[in-house]
């Protein structure tokens, strides 16, 4: 089943994306179908009893979204004079979604659509700020399940129209040996020079970072190459450990992916994807520069150097140049104007190309259907996420928070822009302590976002600066999952882990600060005034990662002792 299934998602989508798009509800309604059933397949009940409960979720899931898809002109039609059975079925819908997420996520998704659910039907009750007319249970699902800014709104509109197909283009990439080419390439390159090892896995992690479109997935995956390898040139475990997910985030920065964040971005902003690309491309490579040069500092203070490799950098590219051909097909395909859906598409197809260059890695029938497989699995833990994304979306739109929110913050911050950020910064970390980084940006920006506009910032800085900030959860203290599992590879202290991590990644904190003051950053005025921007920040960056580093603090001692 779970086969068929992956197979049916990569062929329904491909089709959609390449030759017809299929109609709304077939759009939304089978891709949050076909999880909702994979979830339950996957994350299983214990005992027989367990196992009966899971196929009864999952024919309940199959009747309740085949419902909404079926009906969805007749339940348009007769919005607001909804059936008793329209009722019920939204009932299910909404609840089998926060079970969904808790199987993959946890309970604090549990408690979270649990809060917004009782939010909404006792809005009347709350206190006057956040206080609003409130309705019944019935009534508040029926407006979540079926209306457009809900279950079926822009969280499950994005995942099936461009982050399912990029999930699948990271598994058919992986498949066909190209991760070992962004190990080896920057390897071969750069580690044999101070901090070498460091240096390839700032290089690597950002390169595969944008395609795996998670932290934690990039730093067990290049971790666990890149780790060993620091520690064998020098660098302490913890330092290790923290090194890899400082890099890991960055992936989440740089085009032409960029996670999964910057098409739903794209999305609230009605902006072209492309745009979005030519926006993020400075800030993410200053980014990398800043952990680079970190690493570069810290190697040089504790006289770290990385051994020669046995191939040289121009040999490797050589041999193995064309493992970059399935990224340049997507960045080209996208400035070029066209969807990021097709351009997946054709990315995938450079990938079984490619990876009939060499025996080994070649993708057959049984290949295609081990990396459908694979992309199938990676796109459930944000995939699960969807209904109760659609309860906290819903009831927020519903209730009119998303309008107070706004101005509650504008209250708190007296009007100052850098404190709005820093209050926005620490939304984002409570809220990314429970949810994925991806869910904590769309939910951050659905109410951060207007707080921001008002005070002057364009809307495309302020989305940066949300999403931007929605990242810090995966290294910043107590929960950093990033950096925790960095450590759990090092084999270092956790806690010395997540503060090396938290040190190495300060550019994520100094950046949004850019896109709030600078309007240059977000390519926002004239040619000179981005050049200037552009040059000042580089330096600037420089000079940030050098202080940060602390090496001036050895060269002051010794010329104290002189």
């Amino acid at each position: 089943m779970f086969d068929v299934m992956a197979l049916g998602l990569v062929l329904f989508y491909s089709y959609s994306a390449v030759i017809s798009p299929a109609a709304t509800q077939f759009h939304r309604g089978i891709y949050v179908t076909i999880t909702y059933v994979l979830v339950f397949l996957v994350y299983r009940s214990k005992g027989t009893l367990g196992r009966i409960w899971d196929y009864l979720l999952i024919t309940a899931s199959i009747i309740t979204l085949s419902y909404w898809i079926l009906n969805f002109e007749a339940i348009n039609y007769r919005a607001g004079a909804e059936t008793e059975l329209d009722s019920w079925i939204a009932m299910a819908g909404v609840l089998i979604g926060i079970e969904v997420a808790r199987r993959v996520i946890g309970n604090i998704f549990v408690i979270m659509g649990t809060i917004m659910l009782l939010y909404g039907v006792f809005g009347e009750y709350m206190p006057e700020l956040i206080s609003h007319a409130g309705d019944t249970f019935p009534d508040l699902c029926t407006s979540i399940f079926f209306k457009s800014d809900g279950v079926f709104g822009i969280m499950a509109n994005v995942l099936a129209t461009y982050i399912l197909l990029f999930v699948f283009f990271g598994a058919f990439l992986e498949k066909s040996g190209a991760q070992r080419f962004f190990i080896d390439f920057p390897l071969a390159a750069v580690g044999h020079k101070i901090g070498g090892p460091g240096k390839v896995a700032v290089i690597a992690s950002g390169i595969f970072g944008s395609i795996s479109g998670s932290a934690i997935a990039n730093t067990v995956s290049t971790g666990s190459f890149t780790i060993p390898m620091m520690k064998k040139a020098g660098f302490k475990p913890h330092v290790a450990g923290g090194i890899e997910p400082a890099a890991s985030i960055g992936g989440m920065f740089i085009p032409p992916i960029m996670g999964a964040g910057g098409f739903i971005m794209a999305e609230l902003t009605g902006l072209p994807y492309s745009h979005i690309m030519l926006v993020a491309l400075f800030p993410a490579l200053m980014y990398f520069f800043s952990v680079f040069m970190m690493v570069h500092y810290h190697a040089k203070k504790n006289n770290i150097v990385g051994e020669k490799s046995e191939k040289s950098a121009t040999e490797i590219f050589k041999k193995e140049w064309f493992y970059v051909l399935p990224l340049v097909v997507i960045t080209i395909l996208m400035l070029m104007g066209y969807s990021p859906g097709y351009s997946a598409i054709l990315g995938m197809v450079a990938c079984i190309v490619i990876s009939w260059f060499r025996q080994d890695t070649r993708i057959d029938l049984k290949g295609f259907l081990q990396a459908s497989r694979a992309g199938a699995e990676s796109s459930l833990k944000i995939g699960a996420t969807v209904g109760v994304i659609g309860i906290i979306i819903g009831v927020l739109t519903y209730s009119g928070l998303v309008l107070t929110f706004a101005d509650i913050v504008i209250e708190l911050a007296d009007g100052k822009l850098y404190l709005t950020i820093i209050l926005i910064a620490l939304a984002s970390l409570i809220l990314g302590m429970g949810v994925p980084v991806t869910a904590a940006y769309l939910i951050t920006a659905v109410v951060a976002v207007p707080a921001l506009t008002h005070l002057g910032v364009n809307l495309i800085a302020a989305h940066m600066i949300v999403y931007w900030l929605s990242q810090d959860s995966n290294i910043t203290p107590p929960v950093c999952i990033a950096a925790f599992a960095g450590a759990t590879i090092a084999k270092a202290n956790m806690w010395a882990t997540a503060w090396v991590a938290f040190k190495f990644a300060k550019f994520l904190y100094l950046a949004p600060f850019i896109f709030g003051y600078v309007p240059g950053f977000t390519l926002n005025g004239s040619a000179t005034d981005i050049a200037i921007t552009f040059v000042l920040v580089f330096f600037g960056t420089w000079a940030y990662s050098y202080i940060l580093s602390g090496v001036w603090i050895n060269r002051f001692k010794k010329s104290e002792v002189l």
